[in-house]
């Protein structure tokens, strides 16, 4: 079965209504932004789920997804986070570790996920989201989130 890779994603139907030169301008700017460091933005967002998420995960929920890399990419950007579990709550993944599950997401399909207004799996079958790297982790980060609900009202 053939799936989507980030430049499928990128040539959706969303960015596939931009003109010529700017779809050329914004696949060359997700070129550079790719290549910045991922430490910034996972840190704002490994603040923003120690606000949002670390309190909703019980004790169970939080021994389940320790310790285990993810990475998460905007595709029209090319912005990229890589974030960890660990005791202290979220946290910069460092550079050298292997990500055991890496999702890759148009910013709108994020946004709908993280809000609740779609499921995963929709935005899975819908090629909107790739999940790739460990699935029985991926299954238990999707049903920990599907079980706490929207992030995001």
């Amino acid at each position: 079965m053939n799936r989507p890779g980030p430049g499928d994603l990128l040539h959706s139907a969303p960015m596939a209504a931009l003109s010529p030169f700017l779809l050329r301008a914004a696949t060359g700017l997700r070129a550079i932004v790719r290549r910045l460091p991922v430490e910034p933005p996972s840190f704002v967002v490994a603040r923003v789920l120690d606000r949002v998420l670390l309190p909703r995960l019980d004790a169970g929920q939080r021994q389940a997804l320790a310790g285990r890399v993810v990475e998460v990419e905007v595709i029209e950007a090319g912005v990229r986070v890589r974030l960890q579990l660990d005791m202290g709550g979220f946290a910069v993944a460092a550079g050298a570790a292997a990500p055991a599950l890496v999702i890759r997401a148009r910013a709108d399909a994020l946004w709908r996920l993280v809000r609740g207004r779609d499921d995963a799996d929709r935005l899975f079958f819908e090629q909107a989201l790739v999940m790739e790297g460990d699935t029985e982790y991926g299954l238990v980060l999707k049903n920990t989130l599907d079980a706490i609900g929207p992030l995001w009202n």
